[in-house]
């Protein structure tokens, strides 16, 4: 940023130079480029240029000053000619090697511990004759995971590449037996992101209220990643999002058409910090994920299935069934298919070293943490060892991966039934895996890991009989629900039903099917499916049955939601009463992606074709929106018309790169008959022409 003060005519600064292509590149900010501001990180010196017109600058006699501002807090310091100065200090010195006196460079260097913010600062020169003449300009600084002092240090560069830099992801939905890959573009080097990030600071309640204060604590990561998960939804400020689960979303989006952030932050910029409708879980996991890599602080998106919310605390969620199976909302706890939030890596100085690295933030609204809707940062390596007496919402986290599941069958307004499922929360935690587009298992760092089997993908819907027995089971009878496969649209969902009599008596049992759509948080709706019979047991005799749900009985009403299917059975005689359930997506096809050249060049046309196959048993339509960042500008859509059963469509699209390095361009068709999107991505590689 340019401007001058002349009160001295033989030596004038014509501006400051902010040297902006050298800084960026030595900060690793390239990806700002588009931003007018210098953005540069903490705790690293970057260089500045004064062009001078007239007198050059005369080391022995003339003096250069420099004042950095951040709101109303300022530092005043001389230009130096020596580096060593205590590095949790502002400095700024010139290197006397090569020093150009009509055009000399001064290196400013932040402690590694300085406030994140959009900094102004005047250098001033004062000649031998007292007279004085000054520039202005302005940077960003952000944190630095790069430096050793800084607080958000992560030692490996793949990981400074996949958790600071990396600008497209995957998002982990479904269930842990049939993980769904939802692609998500951070956008962090986009137009305007990084000002919306910043403006997120700015209009928070903490900045209003004193935002002297708030710039002194806007040097710990804890603070900030506080600030920013209350920031995200908007429950309790203007925040970014606003949350919605049930009913319509006519006076918004629905949360799984947005395929990246950038949208979400500049739209909520633009309209003056009026919350963008609407968010879930997972969009408001991915966009604190923006926001914190813009900051600086190492960040990564992480799916908890089978996730518990215990509103009473007491490591049990209670989930009752009618005597036909059909899953009732009874209780105020309840198990989300999945639940996504973020974590951030820092040092807690607040707690001691045992607590650094991973830290759990949540800003999906659930509860409120110190009167406000926000979450974390919570130690990882504290919920793994139960540390309820940290800070903070330890106690919350832990209940979301290890409460116990109480299943109840209720008939005529008692509990004929009682079981107990000890692994079933909690039962597969994950992330993107560092530069692969796949899904790593961290379920072992939140959890004691004791069998092999908890830990298994398939976990879900293969119990073995003894953890069946270890969940308390009754001991007559013992009933099994197993998928068949992974279930995939167009295709019957196939599961079996093995029933074991374990007494040597003869045994007439009623048995129940039911079928039941559910979104992923909440309970079931009506029964869509459902069938009964009367099955008869020989001493000792185990009986399997085959059964199918087809295609068109589950299409309608399923799409992007899941199914939870239970069995009910009653031993006539006795009635006693046997409950097994599973709950699981059916996961969509994919969009197919190619591209026609392996290498692609920078600001050089490409082509891609983008290929969709109708999975289902009726003609479908809707519309193809394909984006990337650094690959498109903005969004492309399609509309695409109607297409019959099995029949495919092609289409071809063009771009032109903008961004060198890993991209992804990723392609949504959202169906408008069928509650369903079908997503696809292809990661490429854009080189330097």
């Amino acid at each position: 940023m340019e401007g001058e003060i002349c009160l001295q005519k033989d030596m004038k600064i014509q501006n400051v130079n902010l040297e902006k292509s050298e800084n960026q590149e030595r900060h690793k900010t390239q990806g700002f480029s588009s931003c007018k501001a210098l953005v540069v990180r903490r705790g690293a010196p970057f260089r500045v240029s004064l062009p001078l017109k007239g007198q050059a600058f005369n080391p022995k006699t003339d003096s250069l000053t420099i004042k950095v501002t951040l709101g109303r807090l300022y530092m005043s310091m001389p230009v130096t000619f020596s580096k060593n100065v205590p590095s949790s200090q502002w400095k700024a010195y010139m290197d006397p090697k090569g020093l150009n006196l009509q055009n000399p460079s001064i290196f400013i260097s932040s402690p590694a511990s300085a406030s994140v913010g959009c900094y102004g600062f005047q250098l001033c020169v004062v000649t031998q004759g007292s007279q004085k003449t000054c520039a202005f300009g302005k940077f960003i600084l952000l944190c630095n995971p790069w430096c050793h002092e800084d607080a958000v240090y992560i030692p490996f560069e793949d990981q400074r590449e996949e958790y600071i830099q990396n600008d497209s992801g995957l998002l982990f939905v479904g269930t842990a037996m049939n993980i769904v890959s939802r692609p998500w573009s951070f956008d962090q080097f986009e137009p305007g992101v990084l000002e919306a990030c910043l403006d997120l600071l700015q209009v928070s309640p903490q900045h209003q209220k004193d935002g002297r204060i708030d710039y002194l604590n806007r040097g710990n990561p804890v603070y900030i990643s506080r600030v920013v998960s209350a920031m995200i939804n908007s429950e309790d400020d203007c925040g970014v999002l606003k949350g919605k689960w049930k009913g319509d979303f006519k006076q918004g989006v629905n949360p799984s058409l947005w395929t990246g952030s950038g949208d979400i932050l500049t739209q909520w910029a633009s309209s003056g910090f009026s919350p963008v409708q609407f968010g879930q879980c997972w969009v408001f996991a991915a966009v604190m994920c923006t926001v914190m890599r813009v900051l600086g602080i190492p960040c990564r998106v992480v799916t908890n299935f089978n996730s518990a919310h215990d509103t009473n605390g007491n490591l049990v969620i209670e989930e009752y069934y009618s005597e036909t199976g059909q899953k009732l909302n009874r209780s105020k706890d309840s198990i989300w298919n999945f639940h996504v939030w973020v974590e951030c890596w820092m040092t807690r100085q607040d707690l001691g070293s045992g607590m650094d690295g991973w830290q759990v933030l949540d800003p999906t609204p659930q509860q409120r943490s110190g009167g406000v809707f926000c979450c974390g940062p919570a130690p990882v390596k504290a919920i793994k060892d139960r540390r309820i007496d940290q800070f903070y919402d330890i106690p919350f986290v832990y209940a979301e991966v290890n409460a116990d599941v109480h299943s109840l069958v209720v008939s005529e307004g008692r509990v004929v039934s009682y079981s107990k499922d000890t692994e079933r929360v909690g039962s597969l935690i994950c992330t993107k895996a560092i530069g692969f587009p796949r899904h790593q298992n961290i379920t072992g760092d939140y959890k004691c890991i004791t069998s092999p089997t908890s830990t298994l993908s398939l976990r879900s819907s293969t119990r073995s009989e003894d953890s069946t027995l270890r969940r308390g089971t009754p001991k007559g009878v013992l009933v099994f629900l197993t998928l068949d496969n992974a279930p995939v649209a167009g295709e019957p969902v196939r599961f079996t039903v093995k029933v074991i009599n374990k007494q040597k008596v003869a045994k007439k049992m009623r048995l129940h099917l039911n079928a039941q759509a559910k979104e992923y948080n909440n309970s079931p709706s009506d029964t869509f499916w459902e069938t009964s019979g009367v099955l008869q047991l020989a001493p000792m005799e185990a009986k399997v049955i085959h059964q199918q749900i087809l295609p068109d009985q589950y299409e309608g009403v399923v799409g992007d939601d899941l199914i939870n299917l239970a069995v009910v059975l009653e031993d006539v005689a006795s009635h006693e009463w046997f409950l097994a359930s599973e709950e699981f997506n059916i996961a969509s096809s994919q969009l197919t992606i190619q591209i026609a050249d392996k290498n692609l060049i920078v600001n050089k046309e490409q082509s891609a074709t983008v290929t969709f196959t109708n999975p289902f048993s009726q003609p479908v339509s809707g519309v193809l929106t394909v984006a990337g960042a650094g690959l498109t500008p903005g969004k492309v859509h399609f509309r695409m018309l109607p297409l019959r059963p099995g029949g495919r469509i092609e289409q071809l699209i063009t771009f032109i790169p903008s961004n060198v390095g890993t991209k992804m361009l990723q392609a949504s068709l959202s169906l408008t008959n069928i509650n369903c999107t079908v997503r696809g991505f292809k990661m490429v590689s854009v080189l330097r022409a």
